[in-house]
């Protein structure tokens, strides 16, 4: 079982670290690979010494040490967890009146794949609710040449949702932003009640939710999708995010 342990805590590391190297390199080294790096790191370190770790800690030593590192693991494991299941739980009718699709990163003016099936599914429900409007919302980040909300404009339109059907909100530069800005461009357009749903990657729609209703929407949900080599530094990221809405509430 020591050895188990040993090895599955070394592996673990390894993946963390080599996942938040390689995302460096394809996409920007920010807070998420950073912070995927350290708990892969941390993991590494626990595994080369876990027979020193358990010996030190049987005699006092560490012991605070080695409690408080389990303890962290067990709180982020079962955060991401619960991130993970209620991102797969859809509260989609398709009797909305309009579509928020949330922005992702470009590279340059290409939408990179989260974006993409974001907007596969944003296709999907219009196809099921052809009288939903969609709006895009999205601003220019770094190493975006243009606006997400353009980029996922000339997607929408290739693929045949006619552009009076499209709203652009191109100014946002958070999610907070992207509900706020998009609801003053609902408001103008139906001027009276309506229904709203958003479309995002499963690691993020439990935040989006509750920043959904800070802003003062009352939506439903529908997930898309992300690559599984994605996961770890996706849901740390987003396991920071959540904290940073429970400080500031945006």
């Amino acid at each position: 079982m020591k050895r188990f342990k040993k090895a599955l805590f070394i592996i673990l590391g390894i993946f963390f670290v080599c996942d938040a190297l390689l995302l460096s390199i394809l996409t920007s080294f920010n807070i998420g690979p950073l912070a995927t790096f350290m708990v892969g790191g941390a993991y590494l370190i626990y595994g080369f010494y876990y027979e020193t770790i358990q010996i030190l800690s049987k005699k006092g030593l560490l012991k605070w040490i080695k409690n408080l590192f389990l303890i962290g693991n067990a709180i982020m494991l079962s955060a991401i967890l619960f991130l993970g299941v209620f991102g797969k739980i859809d509260t989609v009718t398709y009797k909305e009146d309009a579509v928020i699709v949330l922005g992702a990163g470009l590279n340059g003016e290409t939408i990179t794949l989260p974006l993409y099936y974001r907007l596969e599914k944003s296709i999907e429900y219009f196809n099921k609710n052809p009288n939903a409007i969609i709006v895009v919302s999205g601003g220019q980040g770094r190493n975006e040449t243009i606006t997400e909300a353009l980029a996922m404009e000339r997607y929408l339109l290739s693929k045949g949702i006619p552009e009076n059907k499209i709203i652009k909100e191109d100014s946002a530069t958070s999610t907070y932003e992207n509900f706020l800005l998009s609801k003053k461009l609902l408001d103008d357009y139906f001027k009276s009640e309506y229904k709203t749903i958003f479309i995002t990657n499963d690691f993020h729609i439990y935040r989006a939710k509750e920043i959904s209703k800070v802003v003062g929407f009352n939506s439903n949900y529908m997930h898309a999708k992300i690559q599984w080599y994605l996961a770890p530094v996706t849901y740390i990221r987003e396991l920071l995010a959540n904290i940073k809405f429970i400080l500031l509430r945006q």
